[in-house]
């Protein structure tokens, strides 16, 4: 796919996406959800494994204010499986198996803000203003908000934002959860980069896979066993699984780990989210 509204660029075992519309302040459109989706398939889905982690931006001063209403286009309401434009990059980013960190500054309103909720990371600049500003525009949320934002903050505060749509800041954020680090304008995808270089160099890609996926599978169970289950079957591969054996013997060694087993041939074949 050719980007015309996002970049791509990958090294130093990271993929960076950012939104690249900044004379619009980075607003959503139709064909910018799709070239994020795209972007986050091919970071996922890097023959290679030279992507570890996925960095997510915006260019200019905003992450992303909202969505370009006045672009148009891209609404079929006539085809029952049709996806909303902001759905198209959030469900891509809940079934990656690579972590993905937001680098947010400026303003995250609307959809700037739903497709950020599902990174495992979101660090924000001091001058980051989130909004869930729907309801002052007499639309709904999306993007699969109203799943993920109580699960993050709690019912409590997603309710105050999602029925105000209230404009809030980076503390007010960082309190309720939402946010797990502040810092500098100047300095919060520096940041993002370096976290990026600590899950690639300690982490194994195979366990940080299995490990995300679970939280979203299992968190919402009706009750602990079937995480119960699924943590038994994986435990009783250990003293054969090349990953564990290297990260013990790193650790015994006091050297860095060099992870052997690759996401896309040798994860479990018994994970119930895989076909």
């Amino acid at each position: 796919m050719d980007y015309a509204e996002i970049t791509y660029a990958a090294g130093d075992r990271n993929a960076t996406i950012t939104l690249d519309r900044p004379e619009a302040r980075n607003g959503y459109t139709v064909r910018m959800s799709d070239e994020l989706a795209d972007a986050f398939g091919r970071a996922d889905e890097d023959e290679d494994e030279d992507v570890r982690v996925v960095v997510f931006t915006g260019a200019g001063e905003h992450f992303r204010a909202g969505a370009g209403l006045t672009q148009g286009g891209g609404f079929d309401l006539g085809e029952s499986a049709w996806q909303e434009p902001a759905g198209r990059c959030s469900k891509r980013i809940h079934e990656m198996n690579k972590p993905v960190i937001a680098a947010i500054r400026g303003a995250a309103v609307g959809a700037g803000l739903t497709i950020t909720l599902l990174a495992d990371y979101r660090l924000a600049a001091t001058d980051a203003k989130f909004g869930l500003v729907f309801t002052r525009r007499g639309m709904f949320p999306e993007g699969g908000s109203a799943w993920y934002l109580p699960r993050l903050v709690g019912m409590g505060r997603a309710l105050d934002w999602m029925i105000s749509g209230r404009i809030f800041g980076a503390e007010e954020a960082k309190s309720a959860g939402l946010v797990h680090q502040v810092h500098e304008p100047g300095e919060v995808l520096d940041k993002a980069y370096e976290l990026a270089r600590e899950i690639a160099a300690t982490t194994s890609p195979g366990s940080v896979a299995v490990t995300r996926q679970l939280l979203y599978h299992l968190a919402s169970a009706d009750s602990p066993y079937p995480a119960h289950e699924l943590d038994s079957r994986l435990t009783a591969l250990l003293p054969t699984h090349s990953d564990a054996v290297e990260g013990v013997a790193s650790f015994l060694q006091k050297r860095s780990p060099g992870f052997p087993l690759r996401v896309d041939r040798d994860l479990p074949s018994f994970l119930p989210w895989t076909d």
